[in-house]
């Protein structure tokens, strides 16, 4: 697998061969490598990026132990990526937008836009109840189907709660254009989260054939 972490700019439109094709341009990379894992002693291969340098004195004195280490500056977002071969990377090795081209198919991770609570109805896309012919149930949940047994209400139930602010992930999306001297890659279609939000782009691990 390959991937980067970036941040979302926002939306706009590419014409590409007479069509006017929305996309989500995201200011992606650079990353560094920062650790290497191997299966000989963690059980599998992976890399640990990292992205968006700060300052030292942000970093607790365990983890700026972790960037000494690997002779990186201190980033203020880490992520694993499990890989084939770790001999294809080095500590502190620079991964940048080439690493995709345009026509890839790729998947976007993110966290969606937080709604707060919110009911059945706008979190599940309930129906509800008749609104005239003399109706007194419109916008209730209704009976959650438990009697005196097992007299509780089983896990995973569709109610009322928090609505958003969860990891979402697009599957194959498709890169539409690339900039690797500024670090943009705009992608076909949206992207989950608010302006600012970060994404880890991946190449897609369900094509379609």
């Amino acid at each position: 697998m390959k991937g980067i972490l970036g941040k979302k700019v926002g939306m706009t439109r590419v014409y590409k061969d007479g069509k006017a094709i929305p996309v989500t341009v995201i200011k992606a990379g650079p990353c560094f490598v920062v650790q290497k894992k191997n299966v000989d002693n963690d059980g599998y291969n992976a890399i640990q990026i990292g992205f968006e340098e700060i300052p030292e004195r942000k970093v607790k004195k365990p983890l700026a132990g972790h960037f000494k280490k690997a002779e990186v500056k201190p980033m203020r977002h880490l992520h694993e990526i499990k890989v084939e071969n770790i001999d294809d990377y080095e500590i502190g090795q620079e991964i940048k937008v080439d690493l995709f081209e345009e026509g890839d198919k790729i998947d976007v991770i993110g966290t969606s836009k937080g709604k707060g609570t919110a009911g059945h109805i706008k979190r599940w896309n309930f129906s509800g109840g008749e609104k005239t012919h003399g109706s007194k149930f419109h916008r209730a949940l209704g009976s959650t189907g438990n009697a005196s047994y097992p007299a509780r209400v089983f896990k995973g139930k569709k109610m009322a709660g928090q609505y958003g602010n969860a990891k979402t992930t697009v599957l194959n999306s498709e890169v539409v254009y690339l900039d690797v001297e500024n670090d943009i890659i705009a992608i076909k279609g949206g992207v989950p989260g608010a302006k600012g939000g970060l994404v880890f782009v991946r190449n897609a691990v369900k094509v379609k054939k």
